[in-house]
């Protein structure tokens, strides 16, 4: 890992455009990025964390067969990476494969945002429960109770994501088993992207915390509250919240910081 981002570089945007930094890869921020480029912005895009596999499969294995089986009531989809990981045959398959025909139809599928949403149906999967807040609690919060004859879940997880959502659902009566699906490894910024911004965008509390460890503590929009905890924690400044994990209010997010600072 190179050393941070002294707090004297200069930002990369043209004179007079704030420059903006969205922590995410280029494929997955295309509609971010012409959001912020019509508010007269001047972002990049560019993921400092990447999913990996995990080292031994055996358990996600087991898993997707349980999953084929009908043994779970539902899937829990938290992240874009974990449908990736849970339906895609391996890690770096393509996103629009086939689903697999085991993918076990009888199931309920929930996914805590409108992102996971649209993952799950690129695999021709519709998610039975999508929460108004789109975070762990929120979901946990949304989740039904169990019944007595359905009390099985399948929580695909990454190797450093939080015990909230595992313990909402077994308070509310659920056997969940928690498997991790993928490991969440920091990906390195280009030199010519190791800049001071004015404003950098994070969708995940590892997202934060890469930036803090390449370029140093940063002025920061988040995703939502999860995420802006841990920008704070490692140093960044919050400046906004988005009102809902959507482009659109990023995007409106990102704007009203800069005009309030």
């Amino acid at each position: 890992m190179t050393e941070p981002v002294p707090p004297t570089a200069e930002p990369p945007g043209p004179a007079g455009q704030p420059a903006v930094l969205v922590a995410r890869a280029p494929e997955r921020a295309s509609g971010l990025l012409a959001l912020l480029r019509e508010r007269g912005l001047d972002p990049v895009a560019a993921p400092v964390i990447e999913r990996a596999p995990v080292e031994d499969p055996a358990e996600l294995d087991a898993a997707r067969e349980r999953l084929a089986d009908g043994v779970y009531a539902w899937v829990v989809i938290t992240s874009v990476n974990a449908v990736y990981a849970l339906l895609g045959a391996r890690i770096g398959a393509s996103r629009t494969d086939t689903p697999p025909s085991d993918v076990g139809r009888t199931t309920w599928w929930a996914a805590v945002g409108p992102a996971t949403q649209r993952a799950l149906a690129r695999y021709d999967v519709a998610a039975d429960l999508v929460p108004e807040t789109a975070s762990a609690a929120g979901l946990a919060d949304a989740f039904p109770r169990a019944s007595a004859g359905a009390p099985r879940v399948l929580l695909p997880l990454g190797d450093l994501a939080s015990d909230t959502l595992r313990t909402g659902l077994e308070a509310k009566g659920w056997t969940v088993d928690t498997v991790t699906a993928y490991r969440t490894v920091a990906r390195e910024l280009p030199q010519e992207l190791r800049r001071r911004y004015d404003l950098v965008v994070v969708s995940s509390g590892s997202a934060a915390r890469q930036v803090a460890a390449q370029l140093g503590p940063q002025r920061v929009v988040a995703i939502g509250e999860p995420s802006a905890g841990a920008a704070g924690d490692v140093g960044h400044t919050v400046l906004a919240i988005a009102e809902s994990p959507t482009d659109e209010a990023l995007a409106d997010a990102v704007a009203h910081a800069l005009i309030r600072t």
